[in-house]
């Protein structure tokens, strides 16, 4: 698409250039009056270049023009810290979550109260380091991969973008095979790809403008469906079919919830690879603590109110002892349609057409689950280098969406399989993510006060990366000793459990193994480079 050259080449650096400084108006609170590094917004179209006629054209129809570039504080211009909130109720108000709690039952043999314990303490953890991120936008008006550069360096990033990439792509692709599914509970004569199309095609229509359309879209999306899944809750109650399945004991209970808890883990704390991509434009007055209730809020709540509710209703499936087939309605429609199917087994026979109608609401709420996916795919494929950055955000949105279409189709009929190995994945990689930017920012950095985000196009001034790296690879292998899933138990997972299922603790693993690598390794490095 061609490089932009302008004195606004975020890609490009001198060795000659001065040391960035910075002041603090507060303690632990900085302020970068000359916003070195900020790009602005009428910097792109600067020029004749192909790059710069398409940026003009996209501007003609208020698409987003801003990629990975640093936004500047004269920019940053969203004081309404709702919209933060509501961001992540939304895109968690879907029937995504509610599939989660669902899979308690048939996948992992639970009981309810097991499985509800589960699902509140591991989505307390899982939603903090989100939370936390999201805390860096207003500081630092950069994206989350971009930041991830102060903990794994120029080069190191790289691979991380790339993992998250592949995260937001396998997300999309199985949130939208949960919408096609309900499509298909509703009319058989839907196939599961016209759903796939459909869905994906209103995602890319929101994520096409960019930030404000996303969060704008974000801030109204959940109202209708906060109101399905409330008739869903009254519907299911007054069909007086849940059963309070009890809690089994020994090691296949053990396992059973260990495993479970990896993939509520994962779903919670997915967000955390592109948090802070939605306060960039949040001016640096902004309160730390504020932003950080209000992402909770906005996590928290809708995790909770769906898994919950997807879980009350697995209950009431009943299979026989002997031959595992359904027996009633609800494991019916779940062997048949998946969590389409459960879903209409509740809001059919009651509702008829309204019931069919409630559905399809359930169906496009996919969309606001998808847009922070699709949205940041592309932010992560500019951090890989300089001509991926060469190339306009949206153009990425519309090659992510071509991508995850062309995965979820072919994957659209062993939905249960791939929600549950792939969630397990990736919850390994954000733990590794999370043991090595943690302990960077609470033991080197010392907090917020120890970055300098004016260096973040200087490979030579941040952190080289090879402790990064190394401690990522011990996080792999304490993920590999940890993990049970259907195509490898590893040999501390096969201990937690029944020997042919095991019990996976690959998530912690992973963690721990990078944390305590990474605190080593970083320290021989800082003393070694003297950054």
């Amino acid at each position: 698409m061609g490089v932009i050259k302008n004195e606004y080449d975020v890609e490009g650096y001198s060795p000659t250039d001065p040391e960035p400084t910075h002041k603090h108006i507060a303690p632990g609170i900085p302020v970068y009056g000359d916003d070195a590094g900020a790009v602005p917004g009428e910097s792109f179209t600067y020029g004749d270049s192909l790059y710069a006629r398409i940026q003009r054209f996209a501007g003609k129809y208020a698409i987003e023009q801003r990629g990975i570039e640093r936004v500047p504080e004269n920019e940053r211009t969203d004081t309404n810290l709702a919209k933060v909130g509501t961001m992540w109720l939304a895109a968690n108000m879907v029937v995504s979550s509610f599939a989660i709690g669902a899979l308690a039952v048939p996948v992992f043999q639970l009981g309810f109260v097991d499985a509800l314990l589960t699902i509140l303490f591991i989505n307390l953890l899982g939603i903090t380091p989100v939370c936390f991120f999201s805390t860096f936008g207003p500081v630092f008006g950069l994206r989350q991969m971009v930041l991830s550069r102060f903990f794994f360096g120029w080069w190191g990033v790289k691979i991380i973008a790339v993992f998250n990439v592949l995260a937001c792509v396998g997300w999309s692709s199985v949130n939208v095979i949960v919408g096609a599914q309900l499509l298909h509970a509703v009319n058989n004569d839907v196939p599961g790809y016209a759903g796939i199309i459909i869905i994906a095609a209103c995602t890319f229509l929101v994520t096409l403008f960019g930030y404000k359309v996303v969060h704008y879209y974000e801030f109204y999306s959940w109202i209708p469906s906060f109101i399905i899944f409330l008739i869903v809750l009254g519907e299911f109650a007054h069909s007086g079919a849940f059963v309070n399945l009890p809690m089994k004991v020994g090691t296949s209970e053990a396992g059973g919830v260990l495993s479970f808890a990896s993939s509520v883990f994962g779903f919670a704390t997915g967000w955390t690879s592109y948090a802070a991509d939605y306060t960039v434009y949040q001016p640096h007055t902004v309160s730390r603590v504020k932003t950080f209730a209000w992402t909770w809020a906005g996590l928290i709540f809708p995790l909770l109110f769906t898994e919950m509710l997807g879980l009350a209703i697995a209950t009431a499936m009943t299979f026989d002892p002997e031959t595992f087939e359904p027996t009633n309605s609800y494991a019916k429609g779940y062997e048949g349609s998946g969590i389409g199917g459960l879903l209409a087994a509740v809001l059919f026979p009651p509702l008829g057409r309204f019931g069919q109608f409630c559905l399809v609401v359930l169906a496009l709420s996919i969309v606001a689950n998808n847009c922070p996916n699709i949205y940041s795919v592309s932010l992560s494929l500019q951090v890989l280098g300089r001509w991926t950055q060469a190339v306009p955000r949206f153009i990425w949105t519309f090659i992510g969406t071509l991508i995850y279409c062309a995965i979820a189709i072919p994957g659209y009929s062993h939905f249960e399989s791939v929600l549950e190995n792939f969630m397990l994945v990736i919850g390994y990689w954000l733990a590794i993510y999370e043991g090595i930017s943690l302990p960077e920012h609470f033991i080197f950095k010392r907090g917020i006060s120890g970055y300098d985000p004016t260096i973040y196009t200087s490979p030579h001034l941040l952190p080289p990366g090879i402790a990064a790296i190394l401690a990522f690879c011990f996080g792999v292998f304490g993920a590999v000793m940890g993990m049970a899933q259907v195509w490898f138990i590893g040999p501390i997972g096969k201990h937690i459990g029944t020997p042919a299922y095991g019990g996976d603790i690959g998530f912690p693993l992973a963690f721990a193994f990078a944390f305590v690598s990474y605190c080593g390794l970083r320290t021989v490095e800082k003393r070694r480079f003297g950054r």
